[in-house]
C-alpha cells in the first residue's frame, strides 16, 4: 500500500478500487481510527459526513455507501480510513473510501499559536480546508511545535489546525464557545459527555492562550484521542491530572465494526 493509501469509489451500489487520479478538491471528508476491528462511535462520523453534504441525490445513496464502507473496513491492524465526497468529480466517482494505515500516535504534544489570520473558508465543514490546515501544522513544525492553534481576529482560541483544544479550569472542563469558528468535533463531543457522566462541570467560553496559564490543556482528534499539551510557547501550563483517566474512558467507547449497523 502506498503512503497515500488505497482508494475505492462508490458506484452502482458497491465500492471498487480506483487507479485514476482524483481531483485534489475535497468537498467533505471524515476520518476515524480503527484498531483491531474496533472503532469509536463511527455512526457519529457517518452523521457528520451526511449533514455536511448538500446534494439530495448524494444523500439518498449514503446509507448504501456507509454499509459498503463497513463491509470493506479491515478487522485487524491499525487504520485511519477517510470518507470523501468530491462534488466536482464525475457522478460515479464522487463518494470515496480512502483506506490508509494509521500514523504514529502519541500521548503528548506541543502547540504554537498561528501568527496569521484564520485562513479557513469553511471552518464548520471538514474537508475543504484540510490542505490549508496541513500547511498550518507544517508551519508549527518549523517553529518547533507539533500542532498549530488558530486564533480569532481578536486573539481568542478557535481550533487546532487538525485538532480541537480543551482545557481544565480547576475541576471544570472547558472548550471554545461559538464566538469563534471551530469544526464540530466528534471527540470533543464525546469527551464533554464523559466529563458530565463522571460528575464534572463543563463550560464553553472565550479564552486567549494567556488565559490558560497553569491550566491542564488538551488537544483532541479522532486519530490521537486525548493528548496532553506539554508546551505552548512561553505559557506555563498545568500538570496532567485528568488525561490518563479520560483516555481510558474514551477507549471504552470503541466497539467491534461487526456490531455497527447503518439502516439503508
Amino acid at each position: 500500500m502506498s503512503s497515500f493509501g488505497e482508494f475505492y469509489v462508490f458506484s452502482d451500489g458497491a465500492l471498487r478500487p480506483l487507479n485514476d487520479t482524483l481531483s485534489e478538491t475535497l468537498t467533505v471528508a471524515d476520518s476515524f481510527l480503527i484498531q483491531e476491528g474496533r472503532v469509536r462511535q463511527i455512526n457519529r462520523h457517518f452523521e457528520r459526513f451526511e449533514k455536511s453534504i448538500a446534494s439530495p441525490e448524494v444523500k439518498a445513496v449514503l446509507p448504501e455507501f456507509f454499509s459498503a464502507v463497513l463491509a470493506e473496513l479491515p478487522r485487524s491492524g491499525s487504520w485511519f480510513p477517510r470518507l470523501e465526497y468530491r462534488e466536482h468529480q464525475p457522478e460515479s466517482e464522487r463518494l470515496v473510501l480512502r483506506l490508509r494505515e494509521a500514523p504514529e500516535r502519541t500521548a503528548t504534544l506541543s502547540l504554537w499559536s498561528s501568527d496569521e489570520p484564520d485562513p479557513r473558508k469553511q471552518a464548520g465543514v471538514k474537508g475543504p480546508d484540510l490542505s490549508v490546515c496541513q500547511r498550518l501544522r507544517r508551519a508549527a513544525n518549523l517553529h518547533g511545535a507539533d500542532e498549530a492553534v488558530i486564533l480569532s481576529q481578536d486573539g481568542f482560541i478557535a481550533d487546532g489546525a487538525l485538532s480541537s483544544i480543551m482545557w481544565w479550569e480547576s475541576e471544570t472542563l472547558c472548550a471554545p464557545d461559538d464566538t469563534t469558528d471551530w469544526l464540530p468535533s466528534i471527540t470533543r463531543q464525546l469527551v464533554f459527555e464523559l466529563a458530565r457522566e463522571a460528575g464534572y462541570q463543563t463550560l464553553e467560553k472565550r479564552a486567549k492562550p494567556s488565559d490558560l496559564e497553569n491550566c491542564e490543556v488538551w488537544s483532541l482528534s479522532s486519530l490521537q484521542g486525548i493528548r496532553y499539551v506539554t508546551a505552548w510557547g512561553d505559557l506555563k501550563l498545568g500538570e496532567s491530572r485528568h488525561a490518563s483517566s479520560f483516555r481510558k474512558r474514551l477507549a471504552l467507547l470503541a466497539s467491534s465494526i461487526d456490531n455497527v449497523s447503518w439502516a439503508a
